[in-house]
């Protein structure tokens, strides 16, 4: 059974720094992208970022770039998220997915398992 775990929510004040982790297990895919999405209330779900399982390729929405770094763990079977100079904007429910094969897609249509998801609110 495939099972992603995401952790390092929280509360920060704007400008601050998270890590968010997504812990993957239950797969053994070799062609897949790990993506991060978020979800504003009373907003769609959007993707931020997404990094390829084939060569660390990395993808990011045009908000994040230059603040946001995806990274992964090969080891840890771990995914992760450095988020720097956020905003306020920045607040939403942040969850990790499995897109098979990997696309770098930022589409949350073609993702198809996900995690529970962690809090990130960001205070200005």
């Amino acid at each position: 059974e495939v099972q992603l775990v995401e952790s390092g929510g929280g509360l920060v004040q704007a400008g601050g720094s998270l890590r968010l982790s997504c812990a993957a297990s239950g797969f053994t895919f070799d062609d897949y992208s790990i993506g991060w999405f978020r979800q504003a209330p009373g907003k769609e779900r959007e993707g931020v970022s997404s990094i390829s399982s084939i060569d660390g390729s990395t993808y990011y929405r045009d908000s994040v770039k230059g603040r946001f770094t995806i990274s992964s763990d090969n080891a840890k079977n771990t995914v992760y998220l450095q988020m720097n100079s956020l905003k306020p904007e920045d607040t939403a429910v942040y969850y990790c997915a499995v897109d098979r094969p990997s696309s770098l897609s930022l589409w949350a249509d073609d993702y198809d398992y996900w995690g529970q998801g962690t809090q990130v609110t960001v205070s200005s």
